[in-house]
């Protein structure tokens, strides 16, 4: 399952840089996925929507792995200061999806 950020965020930024997936972004930011821009009201590939948050720092569901065969959990969660980088159950996936998904993100 994706991970998202909760409305608790402080906007401290620990997460971005700890991404490897880079799937973490600025309040309000653009986003890349496949050589293509988003922003806050395109929905993602996948059909994810409503993820963007004009407030805090998000996470893009189509990049998130949970850090799957990278670390041994999210690393978005492990820096967080304020515990807000939790699991998304409107972006539930299997662990073999997540590594599919990774896959793909790595070939681009």
């Amino acid at each position: 399952m994706a991970l998202k950020i909760t409305d608790e965020c402080i906007n401290c930024g620990a997460c971005e840089p700890e991404c490897p997936n880079t799937a973490i972004y600025e309040a309000g930011a653009e986003w890349e996925l496949d050589g293509k821009t988003y922003g806050a009201d395109d929905a993602a590939p996948s059909g994810a929507s409503g993820f963007v948050s004009e407030d805090f720092f998000y996470i893009v569901p189509d990049k998130c792995t949970e850090c799957i065969d990278e670390h041994d959990e999210p690393q978005c969660a492990s820096v967080c200061p304020v515990d807000c980088c939790v699991p998304d159950p409107e972006h539930e996936e299997s662990e073999d999806e997540r590594r599919a998904k990774k896959e793909k993100l790595d070939s681009m």
